[in-house]
């Protein structure tokens, strides 16, 4: 396969990653939290949490859509649905998020840390830009920090998928938490998904933009021709 269609199947790999890590970021299904069922007939609330808001969604249970044994929800089911963006990210407005016990170290991490991926994205997106409209040499060149932007965009969307998992592991372990179930949604599957393609993709431009080869032992990076990216 020519080094020209590896480079650009490779740019359509980090296209679909930053559509995946973009829909994560600004999404509030990351993980779904379900209290227990007190009683049937009767409504009860169900909470699903991204990195800036949380949402609060109170849930009729009947005896047709009850299940013994699991929490309250599933969360598709229809109701009345509330979401506050949590409080230290609107300084000043009573959000009431510490009464599902969130941790807020956490959230801000998470939330800091998407950030930086999200920078990393748009610096790797503008020496992509950069290479496509210059001249060969500069094309060369910037598909390199290109690809180290975009591979270091992936390792923060790795970081922020942990952050946030031990928050949701330090929520159902604590022991005054309300929750007894929980699962990661779609929104926490389009970060790891992004993740994968961000980080993989990357480091695949950045090698693949690195000087060609020596063929035989004796030559050197500088000896051997240089192959050039049209």
């Amino acid at each position: 396969m020519h080094k020209r269609t590896k480079i650009k199947i490779a740019i359509f790999v980090l296209l679909v990653g930053m559509a995946c890590m973009f829909t994560a970021v600004v999404t509030d299904h990351w993980a779904v939290l379900s209290p227990k069922v007190e009683k049937l007939n009767d409504t009860c609330e169900a909470a699903h949490f991204g990195l800036w808001r949380l949402c609060k969604k109170h849930i009729y249970i009947s005896s047709e859509n009850y299940v013994e044994g699991h929490g309250c929800g599933p969360i598709s089911l229809p109701g009345e649905e509330n979401c506050t963006y949590f409080g230290h990210f609107t300084p000043g407005q009573d959000a009431e998020i510490f009464e599902y016990k969130t941790q807020k170290e956490y959230n801000i991490s998470a939330a800091a840390i998407s950030i930086f991926s999200l920078a990393f994205m748009i610096l790797g997106s503008l020496c992509l830009i950069g290479s496509c409209t210059g001249k060969t040499k500069t094309r060369d060149y910037l598909l390199k920090p290109a690809g180290m932007f975009f591979a270091f965009s992936g390792l923060c969307a790795f970081i922020c998928l942990e952050v946030m998992r031990q928050s949701v592991k330090r929520m159902i372990d604590s022991e005054e938490t309300i929750w007894i179930e929980y699962y990661y949604a779609w929104s926490f599957a389009c970060a790891c998904t992004g993740f994968v393609l961000l980080f993989l993709a990357g480091i695949a431009l950045l090698v693949l933009s690195m000087p060609h080869m020596p063929r035989n032992p004796w030559e050197t990076c500088m000896d051997a021709e240089p192959e050039q990216v049209e």
